[in-house]
């Protein structure tokens, strides 16, 4: 999974921006024209991104997430269609056309999220606005005394942030869209666990920073940092507390579906499309969940039997769950086994990819004040241009409930061949247009985490039947997702129903599932992308292989596969199958 920033503007870009041309300049100058116009719009609504690809000046600013920001940004976006509409698609060469409707895409997928107004739910399962500066605290490093002062300005411009967090939840509550009750719990006790951690994360970046910078102005950032958290800040994430506990809690959504809100069932199908970047119905989705929980439950009795165990299913499950040997002691030993198994993973990749990222990453345990609420593991991408690595965070509190047999697979999807490798990947793909090289199709990201897992077994990652019987059960937690996703948000289920199918077909510990369920009343759709781009992927792969024969070069087939970035399923399909026709072609 990766973790996203938690103020990020409504569902507006999914994309980010750059000020510079690229290898559009080389095609039609007027669709040139207005991708450098979108880029350059959609840089000053997401300073995140552009400061992290060096941009200075975006490292002092924070979003805006107002109501008043996202429709400033609609106007823009509305203006910037109309322009790109201007443009022909008659003469278009290959890549510009596909620039050309992937950004018309974007665009329109924007404004129709803006339109519905996601912004009124800023509160996540465990996270939201108030730990947006946590977030930044972790993944920003100080190079020099402009680094500081970068982030003093951002410290200045949080309490805003958590202004803006406030009213959108009103506004959320004033329509009847909030969390419910579940979500709203959780959230409300990692905000408080926050009071006493909040300076200390804070103070984080700024309590490394490097000999260049004078002593004596070391202490200056940091005295002038402690004041700004403990008269501005402190202050405004105990308003966030007494908020959530006082309105938000009360005016939480009595029910788990997001169809349950008004307009919720707008809301949900517009979140299963852009999800999905597909045309599939929640019924279509549901009835594949069902279909794929079938076909992976028959390979995990296959690794039963291989095991040598004598029992069913359930008490596979109970000698799973309960035996010593599966689990590690202290946090220190689950640390020491994911960084094995990384080390080991990475030795495997030139056998799969001809290009690999330059970009590094590394291994770190997720926050005590977030990890009760926190899923079992996640990744935040690095930047080259600010020297940060990419990071695989590991939860190790509840170590009974983070068995090692799973460990592979998960620490394959988090790092290398998953997230790190795809994501760093597309960071350096200099000759696209900036808004693709960071575009977040979810399906395409999450999609590809979930292949790479099968990527393992070409790997030879998992050398047990126990960690083979992981790996499916990790294949398994996805295909349950559509089928939970789509019951809970369209077809009014309650969490027992929807906890029925992780519990009856996956070696999941009990805390695993109930976080995990926690997290999809919380981000309704985001759990449905997972195996719609795994599946998507993975048929690719078996049609290139069928038609090519000896000629398939599954080296050749990951780097093309990952060479145009994060792109909608339709878009993928028809890039690889022209791909396999020009090998074709190629051998004749």
């Amino acid at each position: 999974m990766i973790r996203a920033t938690a103020i990020c503007v409504a569902v507006l870009f999914a994309t980010a921006s750059t000020p510079a041309f690229s290898q559009q300049q080389r095609g039609n100058r007027a669709l040139a024209t207005v991708i450098t116009a979108y880029e350059q719009t959609a840089r000053r609504y997401d300073p995140l991104t552009s400061a992290s690809e060096g941009d200075r000046a975006a490292l002092r600013v924070l979003p805006d997430s107002s109501r008043e920001g996202d429709l400033a940004q609609r106007a823009e976006l509305v203006a910037l269609k109309a322009r790109l509409e201007r443009v022909p698609t008659r003469g278009l060469n290959e890549e510009d056309a596909l620039n050309r409707a992937y950004l018309m895409r974007v665009i329109d997928q924007s404004i129709e999220g803006i339109d519905l107004d996601f912004g009124r739910a800023p509160i996540s399962n465990g996270d939201g606005y108030f730990t947006f500066g946590d977030y930044l605290a972790y993944t920003t490093p100080i190079q020099s005394a402009d680094d500081a002062e970068a982030w003093l300005s951002r410290l200045e411009a949080l309490p805003t942030s958590y202004q803006q967090g406030v009213a959108n939840s009103r506004r959320g509550i004033a329509t009847g869209y909030t969390q419910p009750r579940i979500v709203v719990d959780r959230a409300l006790a990692t905000a408080r666990a926050q009071v006493a951690s909040l300076e200390n994360t804070l103070m984080t970046p700024l309590m490394s920073m490097p000999d260049t910078i004078p002593a004596a102005q070391q202490e200056q950032f940091r005295t002038r940092a402690q004041a700004i958290i403990r008269d501005r800040i402190l202050p405004a994430h105990r308003e966030t507390v007494a908020f959530i506990e006082n309105e938000y809690l009360p005016a939480a959504r009595p029910q788990l579906g997001l169809r349950s809100a008004p307009g919720g069932e707008d809301l949900y199908r517009y979140l299963v499309r852009s999800y999905t970047t597909t045309d599939m119905t929640p019924e279509q989705i549901h009835e594949l969940g069902n279909q794929e929980v079938a076909r992976i439950r028959a390979l995990m009795e296959e690794e039963i039997r291989a095991s040598g165990f004598r029992g069913n299913f359930a008490a596979f499950q109970r000698f799973l769950r309960s035996d010593r040997q599966f689990y590690a002691q202290t946090p220190e030993e689950l640390i020491h086994h994911a960084s094995e198994i990384a080390k080991r993973a990475d030795g495997q990749l030139p056998r799969l990819f001809g290009t690999l990222p330059r970009l590094s990453y590394g291994i770190r345990v997720i926050p005590a004040e977030q990890a009760e609420g926190s899923t079992t593991a996640y990744y935040t991408q690095g930047s080259a241009a600010l020297g940060q690595s990419g990071t695989y965070w590991v939860n190790t509190t509840r170590l009974e409930a983070r068995p090692l047999y799973e460990l592979p697979a998960l620490t394959i999807h988090e790092a290398m061949p998953g997230h790190h490798l795809q994501i760093s990947r597309a960071q350096e793909l200099g000759e696209l247009p900036y808004f693709r090289r960071n575009a977040f199709e979810t399906a395409f990201v999450e999609g590809w985490g979930l292949y790479s897992e099968s990527l393992g077994e070409d790997m030879g990652m998992y050398r047990t039947p126990y960690e083979r019987f992981g790996r499916l059960s990790y294949e398994m937690w996805r295909a349950c997702r559509l089928v939970a996703d789509t019951g809970i948000h369209w077809m009014g289920w309650d969490i027992e129903q929807a906890r029925r199918c992780f519990a009856e077909n996956s070696a999941l510990s009990p805390h695993n599932i109930q976080t995990e369920l926690e997290r999809y009343i919380a981000t309704p759709g985001q759990a449905l992308a997972y195996k719609i781009g795994e599946l998507t992927m993975q048929r690719l792969r078996r049609e290139a292989t069928e038609t090519l024969g000896s000629r398939f070069d599954i080296r050749a087939f990951h780097d093309e596969l990952l060479s145009a970035g994060a792109v909608p399923m339709d878009v993928l399909e028809a890039r690889m199958r022209r791909w396999v026709a020009r090998q074709q072609e190629a051998a004749h």
